[in-house]
């Protein structure tokens, strides 16, 4: 655990965008933040990933850290407000069931038509096109983890990197790559 002063040293170097200092965040409040979210939902997979977006928006939003109060409580009230996002995203949309249950006597033909096939090859170039705007380290983790579909296990090992510096340097590499997206 790292004495209050050094917190706040911390704290003064991510907001100004030191990558060691994120680090050094995340490796010290991670465990706190994956359990408070393993105790709410007892799902791996959902409390690792909340605890993800934790820690992104958190240092997307570092600068409005308020010294006044407690890091680690920031955390957890970022941390809290996802997983309320979470959950409610989850409850059953009556209408959405209404509309499901209306298209369920409908039958699809599952191949795809040869204008699938075109659009779907032509979506993938440009996605192509748009990772490569990206820098180097983040088109190599987007490949590993969606083209080549590595763990997040498999990735840290293939670059010899912490699995939490692979899990920040992904969703950096998303993040990065919606914007991208969006201003094309």
């Amino acid at each position: 655990m790292v004495g209050d002063d050094t917190l706040l040293e911390l704290i003064a170097q991510a907001k100004q965008g030191k990558q060691s200092a994120f680090n050094t965040l995340l490796n010290t409040f991670w465990k706190d933040i994956y359990n408070f979210q393993l105790s709410k939902n007892n799902n791996d997979d959902e409390a690792e990933d909340i605890t993800v977006k934790t820690f992104a928006k958190a240092f997307d939003k570092i600068d409005t850290y308020d010294a006044n109060y407690n890091f680690k409580t920031w955390l957890f009230s970022i941390s809290r407000n996802i997983t309320i996002d979470h959950f409610r995203k989850q409850k059953p949309d009556l209408i959405s069931i209404h509309s499901l249950q209306k298209e369920a006597h409908n039958v699809y033909d599952e191949d795809p038509s040869p204008a699938d096939l075109l659009i779907q090859k032509q979506n993938l170039a440009q996605l192509l096109a748009y990772i490569k705007m990206l820098k180097p380290h983040y088109q190599q983790v987007i490949n590993l983890r969606y083209f080549m579909e590595l763990s997040y296990k498999e990735i840290a090992a293939e670059l010899d990197e912490p699995i939490n510096n692979v899990k920040i340097k992904l969703l950096r590499a998303k993040k990065l790559l919606a914007e991208i997206i969006n201003n094309n």
